[in-house]
């Protein structure tokens, strides 16, 4: 009878279910991380120390976190904007919408890269009408920013737009009648529900925007000092059978990107506990 009774305990599969998640991870992500760790602590810290004093290495470890964090605060606003108007607002035509927002994610990268230099170049169908008023979006940091906006969006949108759909309409209308400004219905009742899924996806679209190569390989110029990014840097390491610079600026680039992300999510942690406890 005890064996019985312990038995309902355990969801059916849960052992084998478990074992093909934590191998498929290790596959995936932590074999290939340990391997990077072990290999950069294998290296003399003469080369971490030759790499964070090359003005060419801290000039595209700028550009690439400053761009990352720039175009994921751009998507924060304007990725709340359209998953509002999807939700909220819906009109003919807002299905064809809601589905190009997932275009990023199935177009390939160096695609999307051709396609923005186009537009973007000073003959392009955009940057002609930049260009009278001195504005270089192509082969300029602005290109990169544009680039990593592009790529970024979706992450925004699919994180916010479950979140706004969940939202309880009659609290916003209980707000209202009680006198409330629309201002002060979004900032007291919208904005507490959706922070969670806004630094959610500020923080999945600036983790991705720090790993971007393809999209941004043609629109930068990849010029040193100026348009030049960490992960292109890596690549042309890796080209010049620098194998160990280019190992030790990935562990570099992982550890400062695990820290910023270690930063938001603690900071959404500690905000739902204090929601919790104030509730």
């Amino acid at each position: 009878m005890i064996r019985q009774i312990k038995q309902k305990h355990f969801l059916p599969g849960f052992g084998i279910g478990l074992g093909f998640t934590l191998s498929y991870l290790s596959l995936l992500v932590l074999i290939p991380l340990s391997i990077l760790a072990v290999k950069s602590l294998s290296l003399d810290w003469t080369v971490y120390r030759s790499l964070l004093i090359d003005p060419r290495t801290y000039a595209a470890i700028k550009l690439t976190f400053l761009s990352s964090l720039v175009a994921a605060g751009i998507n924060l606003v304007f990725g709340f904007i359209v998953a509002w108007t999807l939700v909220r607002l819906p009109f003919p035509g807002s299905r064809l919408i809601d589905a190009l927002i997932d275009l990023p994610f199935a177009l390939p990268t160096a695609v999307s890269g051709i396609a923005l230099t186009s537009l973007y170049v000073r003959t392009g169908l955009l940057g002609r009408y930049l260009e009278p008023y001195g504005v270089q979006a192509a082969f300029a940091p602005l290109g990169v920013i544009i680039a990593l906006t592009f790529i970024g969006l979706p992450f925004v949108v699919r994180t916010l737009q479950p979140a706004l759909q969940d939202i309880d309409k009659e609290y916003e209308e209980a707000a209202i009648s009680l006198g409330a400004s629309p201002f002060r219905v979004f900032a007291s009742v919208i904005f507490p529900s959706i922070r969670p899924a806004m630094l959610t996806g500020f923080s999945l679209a600036f983790a991705r925007a720090l790993g971007e190569y393809g999209s941004v390989v043609f629109i930068s110029g990849n010029m040193p000092m100026k348009t030049e990014i960490v992960s292109l840097l890596i690549v042309g390491k890796m080209e010049r059978f620098d194998y160990e610079g280019a190992t030790a600026l990935a562990a570099i680039t992982l550890l400062a990107s695990f820290l910023i992300l270690l930063a938001i999510n603690l900071t959404q942690w500690h905000y739902s506990r204090k929601v919790q406890q104030t509730g």
